[in-house]
Parts: C-alpha cells; structure tokens; sequence
C-alpha cells in the first residue's frame, strides 16, 4: 500500500540545511531540480504515543547504533551538539543543531525495533 515515508523540515536556511545533510551527515540524494535536494533515509519505523496535555504533534528522531561514535564523527567534521547524551527508559538521546538552528533528536534505542523487519 505505501511505498515510503517523506519528512520535510521547513527551515529559514534551507540551502545551509541541505548542504549540512549532504556534506556532514552524507545522506545520498536527488536533485528534484533548481537544488532542491530530496535525501535518502535509513529504514525507517513509526510509534503512537499518548498526547500529554492533548497536545498532538509528530517527531522525527534519527537513530544510531553507536549514538557516542555518531556524534564524534559529526562533531569531527563540524556539527554542533546541541543536547549531550542522556539515559532515557528508552535508550541514549541527544540532539545536533542544523545551520538554520534546527534541533534534530538522536537516539540509539534499547528497545526491540520494527526498522529492519521484512516488509
């Protein structure tokens, strides 16, 4: 039925954050013309979680296998860590800062994953 997910991060520096996910993060892409880039993701899972507050809203969480080698290697070529490692009930959780100022969640989770299950 569905053939992939698309996320988009609207931002008040998209080229900056275009070429931050291209040149330090590496994600391969494709340009859907006059540089706007569309990247390729990882796998990819979703979760529902209850609102607190009635607060509804989406997120979007990269995930690593090694979050403390991830951000040493985005570090090394110039990101900027904007949350520092944290043990949630969950797994490791920390955050990069996008040129633009947007914050992008990291996480290396400790619980059972649905992103490399046979579709």
């Amino acid at each position: 039925m569905f053939s992939g997910v698309h996320v988009t991060f609207y931002s008040q520096d998209a080229e900056a954050d275009r070429a931050f996910l291209r040149d330090v993060i590496g994600f391969p892409h494709v340009d859907a013309g006059r540089g706007w880039l569309i990247f390729k993701l990882p796998p990819a899972e979703v979760a529902v979680h209850p609102a607190e507050g009635g607060e509804t809203r989406p997120e979007v969480y990269l995930m690593c296998e090694d979050l403390t080698g991830t951000l040493t290697a985005l570090e090394d070529k110039g990101a900027v860590i904007s949350r520092a490692i944290t043990e949630q009930r969950w797994g490791l959780l920390a955050a990069v800062r996008l040129p633009s100022g947007t914050e992008v969640p990291l996480y290396e989770p400790r619980h059972p994953t649905a992103h490399d299950l046979p579709a």
